[in-house]
């Protein structure tokens, strides 16, 4: 069985839609999915789905990049009527796209690391063309840390170099990786697939972006997950299966679940 760790469900999107989302991955084997807000309207529909599945999907609330010009108040995150996320995030940084709000996405993502040392939940870190602000502000979260060591976090959707992965688990995160792995120039990741530690090693579909081969060209949906379980499977060696165990186990741990 599967664990997707990162999952945008449409705010838009009707309840049949999600429904269906959910029936074709279960489907799959795709038993346990976290949903991932980024901005108001998506936490709100990562608390709704999780509360209309409860015993296939979590909800993590974040404020992501694009949110970093509005100053919005991280507090506001944990105020819904019975919210309990299982991580904060997304929350990181992107200069790739947006490299004009550098300096208030370190705020923000600053003030929302300070949150989850709050609250002892892990975060679901973003990060492209920004390997050294975000390290800094890890370094400085790791520091500050008092929550159990191997909770910490995970860089999502991991694009990076091996030297990146390396800091990253030095301060004991996880890597999970998406779709990217599987497209045909991404050797260099499906290496650093290869030496990240089985018990740091979680996979995702970031849904409803970057579908994998052989379903490039299509709205991607957790359904898919298999498709990357399987390239990195190959790149360590190991069977899909092997991969499926250990990633749900590993995602278990680091979102302190217990899954129906």
């Amino acid at each position: 069985m599967f664990t997707d760790t990162h999952v945008h469900f449409d705010p838009a999107a009707s309840e049949e839609a999600i429904e269906g989302w959910i029936a074709r991955a279960q489907a799959a084997q795709v038993t346990r999915l976290i949903a991932v807000g980024h901005n108001p309207a998506a936490n709100e529909t990562a608390l709704r789905v999780a509360a209309r599945f409860p015993g296939i999907v979590r909800a993590a609330l974040g404020y992501d990049r694009t949110m970093a010009t509005t100053n919005p108040d991280p507090a506001d995150l944990l105020r819904a009527p019975g919210c309990s996320p299982v991580a904060i995030g997304e929350i990181g940084l992107d200069f790739h796209y947006s490299p004009e709000t550098a300096e208030a996405q370190c705020r923000l993502m600053e003030a929302q690391l300070a949150l989850a040392r709050s609250r002892n939940l892990p975060v679901i870190v973003h990060s492209r063309d920004a390997d050294k602000e975000t390290l800094d502000l890890l370094r400085a979260h790791r520091a500050a840390w008092t929550g159990d060591a191997d909770r910490i976090g995970v860089l999502h959707c991991f694009t990076e170099d091996e030297p990146f992965a390396r800091e990253l688990l030095d301060l004991g995160f996880f890597i999970s990786f998406s779709g990217i792995v599987t497209f045909r120039n991404a050797g260099p990741l499906r290496a650093v697939a290869a030496m990240v530690p089985a018990d740091r090693l979680l996979i995702e579909t970031d849904s409803p972006y970057l579908a994998p081969v052989p379903h490039r060209g299509k709205t991607n949906e957790p359904s898919f997950l298999p498709a990357v379980a399987a390239v990195v499977a190959a790149a360590r060696g190991v069977s899909a299966e092997e991969i499926a165990a250990l990633t749900s186990r590993n995602a278990g741990r680091l979102f302190r679940q217990e899954w129906a």
